[in-house]
């Protein structure tokens, strides 16, 4: 799995699937990029508190090759830069999975990537960045995601997202209309 934006959310999404034994990478830059390559990522929880080391750390999507799925979690007027970037892992099977707020979101990743890899997203976590490398998930609400197919059908690469999401801690569903 790699997660496009190891902020508030990818990073929160990432703790728990790299926790629950799944390889993540995460891009990130600048600062963010320096303290996850250095001492890991921090989550400060009341599930938990735990610093993991990602299975990769960079800013560039190439060194990371084909994935599974793809957590874009980054701000909405990123996604330029992450739809030049996302081809490079992404291939046939691949599920990309935007958490942004915006409709348009999914129409743009699929201008980069192609519509078949698109899926919606909508994510449910308290959850700010501290300081560069620590995430502090601030409860108050069930972590959730709503994923589904943009065409509204049942598929069984959703299913299996939101079991290893679900295995990973994070309560996943697919609703009846992304």
């Amino acid at each position: 799995m790699a997660i496009f934006g190891a902020g508030a959310v990818g990073a929160y999404v990432g703790r728990r699937v790299a926790q629950a034994g799944v390889p993540v990478a995460f891009l990130a830059r600048g600062v963010q990029l320096q303290a996850l390559a250095r001492d890991g990522l921090r989550m400060d929880s009341s599930q938990g508190d735990l610093v993991v080391r990602p299975w990769l750390v960079t800013d560039d999507s190439t060194t990371v090759g084909i994935v599974d799925v793809v957590i874009v979690g980054v701000k909405t007027w990123q996604l330029p830069e992450v739809a030049r970037a996302l081809p490079a892992l992404v291939g046939p099977d691949t599920c990309v999975v935007p958490l942004q707020n915006g409709v348009e979101v999914p129409t743009q990743l699929a201008q980069a990537v192609g519509a078949q890899a698109v899926l919606g997203g909508c994510c449910r976590v308290m959850s700010v960045r501290m300081v560069p490398g620590h995430i502090q998930h601030r409860g108050g609400l069930d972590p959730s995601l709503l994923l589904g197919e943009l065409d509204q059908r049942r598929s069984a690469r959703v299913e299996r997202l939101c079991q290893v999401l679900q295995q990973a801690g994070v309560t996943a569903a697919i609703p009846p209309d992304i």
